[in-house]
C-alpha cells in the first residue's frame, strides 16, 4: 500500500481546480478540448517520466504502444478524476487517475488493456481508479476479448481506505467470472504487494520483468519484523523467484520489450474467447515431412537421458514452440506450439530431469496447462515417458495423492481433441495419469520402443518371483532369467496393441504426419460433459 505523503513525485503537476472554460464558440471549444487532452497524455510532469526511465521501467503508455498495433489504441475515460478528499487528495486530481485502460489490436484481433500509471499516485489502486479497471473488463468479457494487465502499483490508496481496498474485490470477482471465458494476461512491470498479487494468481499466465518486478503478499520488512528473516524484494518475490521456485510466473524476461514482444506471440497462438478457435497459421513446412533425426534423438534404453524438446522441435512446424514454466517442474514440459498451421498443447515428460518421473510440482503444472488448453479449444497431444511417480516421504506427505489426481481430473475431464503417444517406457499410475487410453485419450499411438507395463521389469520379476529367485542356486542368473521372461511375455511394443489399448504402432520418423492426419479427422469432434453446476477437482 502507497502513503502520497511518501511520494510526492508522482503527482507534481496537477491543481486542485479545473481550469475556468475559456471557449466562446465551439472552435474554441475544442481547442480547449485538444489543451485537456495534451496534458492527460503527457502525465504529471518531464521529472516523473524521468524517475520511471531513471528505474529502467517505460511508462503506462509507451509499454501499451509496444503491446498493440501501431495506432490502433482507443482509449477509455482518460479524463477520469477522483472524488475523494482528506490527507491533501483535494488538491490532487490528475487526470486517468493513475490507470490506463481501453481497447486495440494484437496482430489485427481485438485486445482490452488497463496499465498501471506509476508516476500518478505510485500507481495505487483508488475508487475511481478500480471502476475504471473494472470497466474495461466488463467490456472485455462482453465483447468476448482477451484482457491484458500491465501491473506497476504500490497497492490500494490508503488515503481512500477501505473504499479502495474494495475495489479489489470487484476486480477479483470479475477475473473469476472471466475465468476460462477469455484469456486474461498479466504482464508485472513493477511493483505488486499484498492483496493486489491476488489478481495475476486468477489469470491465465503471468509475465514478469527481473529486477523490476516483484510480487509478495507480505513485503521484506513485515517478513522480517515476524520471522526474523532478512531478504530483498526480488530474494522475496522477483521474477526469478517466482519462475523457478514458486510456479507463479510462467515467463520471465530481462526487459520489458522482449517481455511484450513475448505477450504478442503469445496471443496470436490463442483463441478470442471460449467459443472461438486460435487461427491458423498457413505453413510451408509439409505434412508428410519425415523426421528421420527422432530415430537418433530418442536412445532405446530405456535408462539414458535425452531432451524432449529437441522431439518437440522436430515435430512442430518450423520447429517453433513457446514453452511454458520452463523453469518450474522441468520434469514435465508443456507448451503450445503448431502443427499444420493448427495451435496444439503438448505435454510432456523431460528424461532429462529426475528421468521424466511426475512429482507434486510437475502434476499441478501439467493439470493447469491441461484445463487452459481444454478451455480455449486447444487440442491436446502427450507424450510419453514416464517412469512412475517420484517415491519419496516428502512427496506422500506433501499430498502426491491430491496432486497426481489434479491431472487425472484435468484429463478426464478435457472434452477437447487428445491424442497421447507413448515414445519409451511408461509405467504404472503415471501411465494411466498421463491421458491414456483408459482416461478418455481419443487416439493412442505408440513407438516400437515402447514398455508399458506396471512397473519396470527388475522391480516386477523381484516380486512375481520372489520366491523363484530365493530358492535358486544361482539367484542373479534366475533373476536375469525371469527378468527376461517377463519382458518378452508383459513387456514387448505390441502387447497393448494387442489389447486395444494402443490404436497402433508408428514408425518415429512418420510422427509428425501421424498426428496432423489425426488431429485433422477430430476437428469436428463434439463432446457433452454431464449437467452440473461445476465439478469439485482436488485441491
Amino acid at each position: 500500500m502507497t502513503d502520497l505523503r511518501e511520494a510526492p513525485e508522482a503527482v507534481d503537476g496537477f491543481d486542485a481546480a479545473r481550469s475556468p472554460l475559456t471557449g466562446t464558440d465551439s472552435r474554441g471549444r475544442v481547442a480547449e478540448l485538444r489543451a485537456i487532452q495534451e496534458s492527460a497524455l503527457a502525465g504529471p510532469s518531464e521529472q516523473a517520466t524521468e524517475a520511471q526511465h531513471a528505474k529502467g521501467k517505460l511508462t503506462a503508455r509507451e509499454r501499451i504502444a509496444l503491446l498493440l498495433d501501431d495506432g490502433s489504441f482507443n482509449e477509455v475515460e482518460p479524463l477520469r478524476r477522483h472524488r475523494a478528499t482528506g490527507f491533501g487528495l483535494e488538491a490532487k486530481k490528475p487526470y486517468s487517475d493513475g490507470v490506463i485502460t481501453g481497447w486495440g489490436a494484437v496482430h489485427g484481433r481485438t485486445v482490452f488493456v488497463y496499465a498501471h500509471d506509476f508516476r500518478i499516485f505510485g500507481g495505487a489502486l483508488g475508487e475511481a481508479h478500480a471502476q475504471k479497471i473494472h470497466k474495461i473488463m466488463d467490456m472485455a468479457i462482453s465483447a468476448g476479448a482477451p484482457l491484458i494487465s500491465l501491473n506497476d502499483g504500490a497497492g490500494a490508496r490508503i488515503q481512500e481506505g477501505v473504499t479502495a481496498l474494495a475495489g479489489y474485490g470487484g476486480i477479483f470477482q470479475r477475473n473469476t467470472r472471466a475465468s476460462g471465458v477469455i484469456p486474461q494476461i498479466s504482464v508485472m512491470l513493477g511493483p505488486c504487494a499484498g492483496g493486489a498479487a491476488y489478481s495475476p494468481a486468477l489469470t491465465d499466465f503471468v509475465f514478469m520483468v527481473r529486477e523490476t518486478s516483484q510480487m509478495f503478499i507480505t513485503g521484506p520488512d513485515v517478513v522480517q519484523a515476524v520471522t526474523g528473516e532478512k531478504i530483498s524484494q526480488n530474494g522475496l518475490g522477483g521474477a526469478d523467484v517466482h519462475s523457478e521456485v514458486s510456479g507463479v510466473s510462467h515467463f520471465a524476461y530481462d526487459d520489458e520489450r522482449t517481455c511484450l514482444e513475448e505477450v504478442r506471440f503469445l496471443l496470436s497462438m490463442l483463441p478470442q474467447n471460449n467459443r472461438e478457435t486460435a487461427p491458423i497459421e498457413p505453413t510451408e513446412d509439409p505434412v508428410e515431412r519425415r523426421c528421420e533425426a527422432l530415430l537418433d534423438l530418442v536412445p532405446a534404453d530405456g535408462n539414458r537421458p535425452y531432451d524432449m524438446r529437441k522431439v518437440i522441435e522436430e515435430i512442430a512446424d518450423d520447429g517453433q514452440f513457446m514453452e511454458i514454466h520452463e523453469r518450474w517442474a522441468t520434469n514435465v514440459i508443456v507448451a503450445l506450439t503448431r502443427l499444420d498451421g493448427q495451435v496444439v498443447g503438448i505435454v510432456a515428460n523431460q528424461p532429462q530431469s529426475l528421468a521424466g518421473v511426475l512429482d507434486i510440482h510437475a502434476s499441478e503444472k501439467a493439470a493447469r496447462f491441461v484445463q487452459m488448453c481444454d478451455a480455449f479449444n486447444i487440442p491436446l497431444i502427450t507424450l510419453l515417458d514416464v517412469p512412475g511417480f517420484l517415491p519419496g516421504v516428502d512427496q506422500e506427505h506433501g499430498g502426491i495423492i491430491r496432486h497426481g489426481a489434479k491431472l487425472l481430473y484435468a484429463y478426464c475431464n478435457a472434452t477437447v481433441p487428445r491424442i497421447s503417444l507413448v515414445l519409451r517406457k511408461a509405467y504404472g499410475g503415471a501411465y494411466i495419469v498421463m491421458d491414456s487410453r483408459s482416461v478418455g485419450t481419443d487416439l493412442a499411438y505408440a513407438w516400437p520402443t515402447n514398455e508399458i507395463a506396471v512397473m519396470g521389469a527388475e522391480g516386477a520379476a523381484n516380486v512375481i518371483f520372489r520366491r523363484q529367485i530365493n530358492a535358486a542356486e544361482d539367484p542373479e542368473a534366475m533373476r536375469v532369467q525371469m527378468v527376461k521372461q517377463y519382458k518378452d511375455e508383459l513387456m514387448h511394443p505390441y502387447y497393448a496393441a494387442e489389447r486395444g489399448l494402443v490404436d497402433d504402432v508408428i514408425d518415429p520418423a512418420a510422427t509428425r504426419t501421424v498426428l496432423i492426419r489425426a488431429l485433422h479427422m477430430l476437428r469436428t469432434k463434439h463432446a457433452d460433459l454431464p449437467a452440473r453446476k461445476h465439478g469439485n477437482p482436488p485441491q
